[in-house]
């Protein structure tokens, strides 16, 4: 079932067209989230889901309900759309204690005093504020604030849930936690979650389908596995991803059933290509897609050593190679690689092709049949 339905959204200010008609179905139930970066329309996009902006034509239905038609003239007003919503700016009422802050809507609803203590504990539990209900906004820290924007979701418990970059002013381990706090709060509630953000790791992390958006223009929708493994065109590659996919310029050609891409005086195999597709391609290979190795070998590339970052469980390792910076995704941590002078070996059942000229994705016929079964 659909929850959430665009059909021909627009919006318009004065000359400039920020939103193109934008079409989108949200599934009942699912974690949703409008991926892009600054300026691509995502969050006017939620804003007009919720009612705070007014879109200049298409139609918009929650459930089984249109909220706004511009061939009609129907506009429901965000405060009759029964949605819950978490602003970037917290809103949090700053003449208010946390405990009515977070009750306010349930005390206008006049919802039984029993279980509107019940919730308030249950939402000051969940984001971890338990003994700060009697603060006022300004004697929290940004944090603490919201926090308790999360909690006030939490509490309400609305079918339709809209996020605006709501972690963003959280500290990275907190911000983990909450993604984790998020997430279960969506399934727990079997909500439609709506959830806005440029941070592709939250979107990766928390998403059951991401909408990639760019200019207005909706790029890709799909699983964080699609999106990851097999994005439409060549801007979907380069924004997901970190460290950012390695990108060359190379030829396609056809031998028989092989296929080969050649590229900086290298060539690989790579079998199941479309036979139509020969010519101009760039390849995009992902950081953890490439093996550093110490001695040469056939089909390896000549790479010099330039920058070792260790993160933890994983190493990123900067090269220099055929004249461009690559970038390594090695597995373990390391301090600093024992050799300046290395090779590179990618693996070509991980190379994703795109045409040169329009960025479309040259799709793998073999990978996309391995993910389909699985």
């Amino acid at each position: 079932m659909i929850e959430v339905s665009l059909k021909g959204i627009t919006k318009s200010y004065g000359a400039h067209l920020a939103i193109p008609p934008l079409d989108l179905d949200i599934p009942q139930g699912k974690f949703v989230t409008l991926l892009g970066p600054s300026g691509c329309g995502k969050t006017t996009t939620l804003r007009i889901i919720a009612g705070l902006e007014k879109p200049s034509g298409g139609e918009l239905t929650l459930g089984d309900k249109t909220v706004f038609s511009g061939a009609g003239d129907t506009f429901v007003p965000p405060e009759k759309r029964g949605l819950g919503f978490i602003f970037q700016s917290y809103a949090l009422w700053p003449n208010m204690k946390v405990e009515r802050n977070i009750t306010l809507a349930l005390h206008q609803a006049k919802h039984p005093k029993q279980e509107i203590a019940s919730r308030l504990d249950e939402a000051l539990k969940s984001v971890r504020l338990e003994g700060m209900e009697e603060r006022f906004p300004s004697e929290l820290s940004g944090g603490q604030q919201q926090r308790v924007a999360v909690a006030r979701l939490i509490a309400a418990r609305n079918s339709i849930l809209l996020m605006d970059e709501p972690l963003s002013n959280l500290d990275a381990v907190l911000r983990t936690e909450m993604r984790v706090e998020l997430k279960r709060l969506s399934r727990d509630l079997g909500a439609t979650t709506i959830y806005v953000t440029h941070d592709q790791v939250e979107a990766l992390t928390m998403s059951d389908m991401i909408v990639v958006m760019k200019d207005g223009v909706i790029q890709q929708i799909g699983s964080p596995y699609e999106i990851y493994h097999h994005p439409a065109n060549l801007f979907v590659a380069e924004f997901i991803g970190d460290p950012k996919v390695n990108l060359f310029s190379g030829t396609l050609r056809h031998n028989g059933d092989v296929s080969h891409v050649s590229f900086s005086g290298t060539e690989i195999e790579l079998p199941n290509r479309p036979q139509q597709e020969a010519g101009e391609v760039t390849l995009a290979v992902r950081p953890e897609r490439m093996t550093i190795l110490d001695h040469p070998k056939p089909g390896a590339i000549p790479a010099q050593v330039d920058v070792v970052q260790p993160t933890g469980s994983q190493t990123i390792v900067s090269l220099t190679a055929m004249g461009q910076q690559i970038t390594v995704l090695v597995s373990r941590f390391v301090e600093s690689w024992p050799t300046h002078n290395v090779w590179l070996e990618i693996e070509p059942d991980h190379v994703m092709l795109f045409d040169a000229t329009t960025g479309r994705n040259i799709p793998d016929e073999r990978r996309l049949r391995k993910s389909d079964a699985a």
